[in-house]
């Protein structure tokens, strides 16, 4: 499969709250990526991706045989990641331009893994959390996991400042109306934590 880039009714000058660094660099990407379900053959979907460090982790889980999707509203994070994937030899990244908040550009049930790495509390503030997190279910196959990595509530930097951070009983307030069950919290190292949730069958 070739790397693919798509575009979707967005403004060529967006730029995302928080775009342009990565989380990846603040955590123990070892611990997040053990918690994540992913094996050989596997499709998987960073939300908000910004330049992809996270994709281009997966990328080793899942294999040539998986599938990778990388949403965000971005262009130039979009086009990284792109760039990133071809000096790598990686061909199974599937890039699209949109905004997460309106519309996550996949079929239904087309992703075993969703990610969404220190952006929830970026879609509280803008207002487009609700959406985000009923497409992300929409996007999921019935079992999935969706893994929601955020800021712990303390003071920073990095991150965020900390009345916009959400601390696990607001992020579980928060997704599990969307047909998530909370499976487990865990610690990813001073700065961030990890939720994972598991879409209800049916």
């Amino acid at each position: 499969m070739r790397t693919k880039s798509e575009r979707t009714n967005v403004a060529p000058e967006a730029k995302p709250l928080g775009a342009g660094g990565s989380s990846l660099e603040l955590i123990d990407a070892n611990a997040l990526f053990k918690q994540l379900p992913l094996r050989k053959g596997s499709s998987f979907l960073d939300i908000a991706c910004g330049r992809g460090a996270y994709t281009l982790t997966a990328s080793d889980f899942v294999g040539p045989d998986g599938t990778l999707y990388a949403v965000d509203l971005w262009e130039e994070g979009i086009a990284a990641l792109a760039g990133a994937a071809a000096a790598r030899g990686i061909k199974n990244i599937v890039t699209k331009v949109a905004d997460v908040g309106k519309t996550i550009p996949l079929d239904d049930q087309a992703v075993d893994v969703a990610l969404m790495a220190t952006v929830l509390h970026d879609l509280v503030e803008e207002g487009k959390a609700e959406t985000a997190l009923r497409e992300t279910a929409r996007v999921l196959r019935p079992g999935g996991v969706f893994a929601v990595v955020e800021f712990k509530k303390i003071d920073g930097p990095p991150g965020p400042p900390r009345e916009v951070r959400l601390d696990a009983l607001e992020v579980e307030s928060l997704v599990m109306p969307f047909r998530f069950k909370c499976e487990k919290v865990r610690d990813l190292g001073p700065y961030n934590y990890l939720i994972l949730f598991r879409l209800f069958e049916g």
